[in-house]
């Protein structure tokens, strides 16, 4: 970081915060439109195709299809893996419609998030990476570009790890992939990680889409328990990742510059993306953003520079 810890304690505490379960959020789902049915839908300005619940693994996982009202239906679609503890408004509700007007977006909630249902034992970044590869081949799409946010970008490159045929290029935002990609304060702050310190917005987000109070609790006590033990991934899998990769942070994220530096290194197809802010800020996240700017559609145009080129 680049900040003195005497000077920026308290801005540093308010990020780690906010990061309780790598991600940032706001409740937006109070912008949703609700059918008759009483379900929310993502605020855009783009079409649905579709939504649901998919049978995975022995959950069901929900997800949206968004797209342009022209759009080639054997186009490479986008996958979207929001961070954790969130919901797909909570992580992508400016930058969606901004880049389902090009391009088809599948954007999906995780095991326990939201409106997709929970199954016994921990939550994983690599059993979560399987549900995506299985959503994948239910919904009959053999390939696809992935861009996961915090938890979601661990989870997205897992997906690219065990599952290589399954996605074109991949978008790897404010994540690491070794403990000591992040400083030591936060994950001194993650081991004292508790229900009552969650952030109250994403327990509003969560709420209002799946009004279950245990499930909530759930889903939390899983993902703190993810992130306290979270073990790094060896390098040699990381290299293996032959996905042409966009990685993403903020120039004061969570992240450190020389994790994102190194990983640019180590990969041998890898493009780095540094955007000003914080955990989030690029990406447009009301919490961690100062209210409405550009950068959301500046993000959502290198993104998209990225996928569409060679």
């Amino acid at each position: 970081m680049h900040e003195s810890p005497e000077n920026e304690a308290a801005p540093m505490r308010h990020r780690f915060r906010l990061l309780l379960l790598a991600g940032c959020a706001l409740a937006l789902g109070a912008c949703a439109a609700v059918p008759a049915d009483g379900e929310p839908v993502s605020p855009t300005t783009t079409r649905l195709i579709d939504r649901g619940h998919a049978p995975v693994n022995g959950i069901r996982m929900y997800y949206e299809l968004h797209g342009p009202a022209q759009d080639a239906a054997d186009a490479v679609p986008l996958v979207l893996l929001h961070g954790g503890g969130s919901t797909i408004d909570v992580s992508f509700s400016q930058v969606l419609p901004l880049l389902a007007q090009h391009r088809r977006v599948l954007a999906v909630e995780e095991q326990g998030h939201g409106r997709t249902t929970q199954r016994d034992g921990p939550v994983r970044f690599e059993t979560s990476a399987d549900d995506v590869a299985a959503l994948l081949a239910h919904l009959h799409i053999g390939q696809a570009d992935v861009f996961g946010f915090s938890n979601g970008a661990s989870v997205a490159l897992q997906v690219a790890i065990r599952h290589p045929a399954r996605v074109r290029k991949l978008v790897f935002a404010s994540s690491m992939t070794r403990r000591d990609g992040a400083p030591p304060e936060f994950w001194a702050y993650m081991a004292q990680a508790d229900f009552s310190n969650m952030p109250q917005a994403l327990k509003d987000a969560f709420l209002r889409v799946n009004p279950d109070e245990q499930a909530l609790r759930e889903m939390h006590d899983k993902d703190a328990a993810r992130m306290r033990d979270f073990r790094d991934v060896p390098d040699a899998l990381v290299r293996s990742v032959r996905a042409p990769t966009l990685i993403v942070l903020g120039d004061r994220d969570i992240v450190t510059l020389e994790h994102a530096v190194e990983l640019t290194r180590m990969m041998d197809n890898a493009r780095l993306l540094v955007l000003p802010g914080g955990h989030g800020d690029w990406l447009g996240e009301a919490v961690m953003s100062q209210g409405t700017g550009p950068m959301p559609a500046l993000t959502a145009g290198l993104i998209e520079a990225f996928l569409d080129g060679d």
